[in-house]
């Protein structure tokens, strides 16, 4: 498949790093991912360091049943424009106690209010993203330990949270062994994968969108 390059940029991926180290290993694995986004000229890219930012945990008010807008005034609101703008996200999480951090947690929560729900039946809820053109999503987990299993449920609560928003997974990397900041950017193979998994990722906009030739 050729990946066309134009001089106008006309679709945007957001990187979201839920680590506060900016130059630790998920934000590594993030960038990575999004190295093919920014050759292939047709993607404006901006990386969200959500550690930097002041946001609140989730009230569980229901503010935003009506309007689908959160009413917590915060950092999370220019979040919430750059999500509805951006046709894809890729968003990466270092595994704490077996868990995603608090601070993705906190990003994930506040998402909430994207999602309507049935009055008579809370079973039943779609997402403000699924009632416009598909969005997508790479899933990147990091955890010290050796074994898929210590990574506990960051990988899956993190797929299972996007996808509930109403975006397609496309890839979700499970990066192991990596505790020193930066040293995964030795790992040729995990390193190699997240760059694939980017690739995979900016194939499937671009197929979306009627943009790939064959």
């Amino acid at each position: 498949m050729e990946i066309p390059k134009s001089g106008g940029i006309y679709l945007k991926i957001l990187g979201i790093v839920g680590s506060k180290r900016k130059n630790g290993n998920t934000a590594a694995l993030v960038k990575k991912t999004m190295t093919p986004f920014e050759e292939s000229e047709l993607f404006e890219t901006e990386i969200i360091y959500i550690g930097d930012l002041n946001i609140e945990g989730c009230r569980g008010c229901e503010g935003c049943a009506v309007t689908n807008r959160c009413v917590i005034k915060d950092d999370m609101q220019e979040v919430y424009k750059k999500l509805r703008q951006a046709d894809s996200i890729i968003a990466g999480s270092p595994t704490y106690f077996y868990n995603m951090t608090s601070e993705m947690k906190k990003f994930i929560d506040r998402c909430y209010c994207f999602c309507s729900f049935d009055k008579s039946d809370r079973s039943v809820w779609i997402s403000e993203f699924e009632q416009g053109p598909q969005k997508y999503a790479g899933i990147i987990a990091v955890s010290e330990q050796n074994n898929i299993e210590d990574m506990g449920f960051t990988p899956e609560a993190m797929r299972l949270s996007f996808q509930s928003l109403g975006y397609r997974i496309i890839s979700n990397q499970k990066a192991l062994h990596a505790f020193k900041a930066g040293e995964i950017l030795s790992f040729e193979d995990t390193m190699e994968l997240a760059n694939n998994n980017g690739e995979k990722l900016l194939k499937t906009i671009l197929l979306s969108r009627g943009s790939i030739k064959d």
